[in-house]
């Protein structure tokens, strides 16, 4: 009996050293960057001592722990793997921490454009895994929480077990921080309990209001726009255009023969370029933060101030521009429903999906193309003289993630508005790209070259016009293009054939060409104001 005795307790001994590996390991784990996939570092979970010295004392306590109280053990683990998971790839992919309050509202939105533009096995395996991965994380996690508890039986793998979990409390505690050591025999996870802490006070704070500070005061909007009077001003944020388009290797290799010919197409037509880097404020997403935050000289970075500013009466740009006696127009080849927003910003009129009246071919989650975008907000409102000047806000759409397919660019700007706007081969070489979800950056260098080849086509589609054109980054990539530890900074162009407005920009740090050079001037808020005073007294 003895024998039998002895025998159980070192299989439960042997048995505990896998066990207490795989739950460390759903715990700890990190991405394999940039992709969904996972690692284990061999750090340690505080929680797994906790749980450990917590399943020691009951078992001290109450006996063995028993089936019902494994179960429940082995949910809160499933918990706890899945958040753990989702706040390490979503700093992975997206290069910032995840945020359910804020990011669950775009879900729907998300997972349509990934149904759309992605293979139909692919959306199927994602299905599949949502369904499959709590389960198959369950099984393992109750298993190996049995072992534990099986050990606990025994009164010197409790004891041993309640001891070196209560040291490895205490060291977490005390050891210095990562920060403060160059070798240390025990590295220690961020625990995962932390980001749901975070979660449920962002959530909290997003409900009961407190996480919207008072928003500042109206930034004065005040210019006569004398120095850019009768010119039409384009503002254009470019989607996902940030400073990793010139700072990788890659991407200046790949984007440099668009480069030049945008550059030449700016002297060929008499016009010049200036640029820098400026700060947004959001990274890999929520363009409209951006947009916003240059409308109305605010910083906003997060929905519910963007939602609360939104209730209020407040100038933005575009009063100055209408109260010059500019006609002012959004031009959201994107929108096919109402965009309460744009009474908000002051837009005289609204160019949206059914307005722009696009005849051909779609691209992936994206109907307009922007090179047809730009074509027909000239056709309606800049070819005909004698016009109204215009200021013009277009947020780009074929440059969004994924990037491709990307539309063919069209020399002959004439055939855009045609139901046959590309040659069939060009078109079924568009057609033919699909996204490769763990190497976005070729598709990404792709879109950005296409733009640009819009931009700079478009300068001589129109060389005789007054055009003040100002292109500026949205927000850096997502983390799966830019890397770990990118930047929040974007570039920012103006084309002008108006020297005195480059003049004035230059003082404040801009530089003559193409290439943005660091640091970041400012922050896109203050480049609003920098602007008016550029355009006027």
């Amino acid at each position: 009996m003895g024998s039998e005795s002895n025998s159980t307790g070192w299989i439960s001994a042997l048995l505990l050293i896998p066990a207490l590996v795989l739950i460390d390991a759903a715990l700890t784990f990190e991405n394999v960057w940039p992709t969904p996939a996972i690692r284990w570092t061999g750090e340690l979970s505080v929680e797994l001592a906790v749980a450990v010295l917590a399943m020691a004392i009951a078992a001290h306590v109450f006996g063995a722990l028993r089936h019902h109280g494994l179960r429940w053990l082995a949910i809160l683990g499933v918990i706890l793997v899945i958040g753990h998971y989702a706040d390490v790839t979503c700093q992975a992919l997206f290069g910032r921490p995840i945020n359910l309050y804020w990011d669950s509202r775009h879900l729907a939105n998300v997972g349509a454009m990934f149904a759309l533009v992605a293979h139909p096995w692919l959306t199927l395996v994602v299905v599949v895994a949502a369904v499959l991965i709590p389960l198959l994380t369950y099984f393992p996690l109750r298993w190996a929480l049995g072992q534990i508890a099986r050990a606990m039986v025994d009164t010197r793998l409790r004891l041993g077990l309640g001891a070196a979990a209560a040291v490895l409390i205490v060291l977490f505690f005390v050891l210095p921080t990562p920060e403060d050591y160059t070798t240390r025999p025990l590295q220690f996870a961020p625990p995962v309990s932390a980001t749901y802490g975070r979660q449920v006070r962002l959530i909290l704070d997003g409900v009961t209001g407190v996480a919207v500070r008072s928003l500042p005061p109206q930034p004065s909007m005040k210019s006569d726009l004398s120095r850019v009077h009768g010119a039409d001003v384009l503002l254009v944020f470019v989607e996902s255009y940030g400073a990793s388009a010139w700072d990788h290797a890659s991407a200046v290799r790949a984007l440099s023969p668009v480069r030049d010919e945008f550059a030449a197409a700016v002297s060929d037509t008499g016009r010049s370029v200036i640029s820098a880097f400026v700060e947004s404020p959001t990274f890999g997403g929520g363009s409209w933060l951006a947009h916003i935050s240059f409308l109305t000289g605010l910083e906003i970075r997060d929905d519910d101030s963007n939602m609360r500013l939104m209730t209020q009466q407040r100038d933005t740009i575009l009063t100055t521009f209408r109260n010059s006696g500019y006609k002012t127009i959004a031009v959201m080849p994107g929108m096919s429903q109402p965009w309460p927003e744009g009474a908000f910003y002051g837009f005289t009129d609204i160019y949206d999906y059914f307005r722009l009246d696009y005849k051909g071919p779609s691209f992936g989650w994206w109907d307009v193309p922007d090179q047809y975008s730009l074509y027909k907000l000239d056709e309606l409102a800049i070819a005909p003289q004698p016009h109204q000047p215009i200021f013009a806000f277009f947020p780009t759409v074929s440059t969004h993630a994924p990037f491709i397919p990307t539309p063919p660019y069209q020399p002959d700007w004439s055939r855009l508005a045609s139901s046959k706007p590309f040659d069939d081969r060009a078109l079924e070489a568009s057609w033919d790209q699909t996204p490769d979800w763990l190497n976005l950056e070729p598709g990404y260098l792709q879109s950005i070259g296409y733009a640009f080849a819009s931009f700079g086509g478009y300068l001589r589609h129109r060389p005789d016009r007054d055009l003040v054109m100002i292109l500026i980054g949205d927000h850096q990539p997502p983390a799966l293009v830019t890397g770990p530890g990118a930047t929040w900074e974007v570039p920012v162009h103006v084309v002008a054939s108006r020297p005195e407005i480059l003049e004035r920009l230059k003082q404040r740090g801009f530089r003559d060409g193409l290439t943005p050079q660091h640091p970041s001037l400012m922050k896109i808020p203050d480049l609003t104001r920098v602007m008016l005073d550029a355009f006027g007294n």
